[in-house]
């Protein structure tokens, strides 16, 4: 339990990097609080924990998809870019599907 709950944090710190990276000072306190969302023992905060994981995940496929065209628009190169993002992206749905294992749902009624 506690490995999934240390994925999804670093997918969460992973996810308010990139908001920082943008300049969204409320998107990145936004990402770096939801973990606090453990504290509450309510099934809610779970699958909302769950939902924020995918979001984020489809996040970062939108920007593989930005970075990509803009390499391939300058004629850079753009392979290694996206693989790495797309392995950040999965990694972060990882964390949200992780979540669903049967002693989190135990814990979160």
């Amino acid at each position: 339990m506690v490995t999934r709950i240390a994925l999804y944090i670093v997918a969460a710190l992973l996810i308010a990097a990139h908001f920082l990276r943008l300049g969204n000072m409320v998107a990145v306190a936004l990402c770096l609080a939801t973990p606090l969302l453990f504290l509450v023992r309510r099934r809610w905060s779970l699958m909302l924990l769950q939902g924020l994981a995918y979001v984020a995940g489809v996040i970062w496929l939108a920007t593989t998809w930005q970075i990509v065209h803009m390499r391939m628009a300058f004629d850079q190169p753009w392979l290694r870019a996206a693989a790495i993002l797309v392995v950040v992206a999965a990694v972060t749905a990882l964390a949200g599907v992780l979540l669903r294992s049967h002693s989190l749902q135990l814990r979160y009624r």
